[in-house]
């Protein structure tokens, strides 16, 4: 089974794509349990927010890959939890830095849509967009994964990505 990643900063259309992606390849995607944490518990988290975020993501990956049918899709997975810890706390978090079933491809959201807010999206300003953008870029960087830049609007974002799978395939 390939595992495709979408990873990058809020408000960059990993959900809109990992859903999309999904059902062109017949398969399911894992949505981002970070969310789901967030509405439930707030957003003023702690590095051991993070942990249980990585972790509730591991569960609902298991939980998900028996369904899934040569690929699966995630919609972020505990590298992107990594790079939250940098933007939110500065620092890196031992037990993320632990993990170690990494994708097998990434799919790194560039940050040229227009920004979308909602109740748990916290980082409006340009600047610290960007500034997490080069997070993401460099946790993925720092592992040493396979990893692709998609941009565009949604048609060029989807189109982006079904080439990069083809050319990971």
């Amino acid at each position: 089974m390939r595992n495709i990643v979408l990873h990058g900063p809020e408000s960059t259309g990993k959900s809109t794509l990992a859903a999309r992606l999904a059902a062109h390849f017949g398969t399911v995607w894992v949505p981002e349990y970070g969310r789901t944490y967030c509405e439930t518990h707030g957003t003023d988290l702690t590095p051991d927010d993070l942990v249980a975020i990585m972790e509730g993501h591991i569960a609902q990956r298991a939980a998900m890959a028996h369904k899934a049918k040569g690929m699966l899709f995630q919609d972020t997975d505990p590298l992107m939890t990594a790079a939250w810890s940098m933007m939110l706390f500065g620092e890196r978090n031992p037990t993320l830095d632990a993990f170690r079933d990494a994708g097998d491809l990434y799919l790194l959201m560039n940050v040229d849509l227009p920004w979308v807010g909602d109740e748990v999206r916290m980082f409006p300003d340009r600047a610290d967009q960007l500034r997490f953008f080069d997070l993401c870029r460099a946790e993925l960087e720092r592992r040493g994964v396979r990893w692709v830049m998609i941009g565009g609007d949604g048609d060029q974002r989807f189109d982006a990505a079904i080439a990069a799978i083809a050319g990971a395939c």
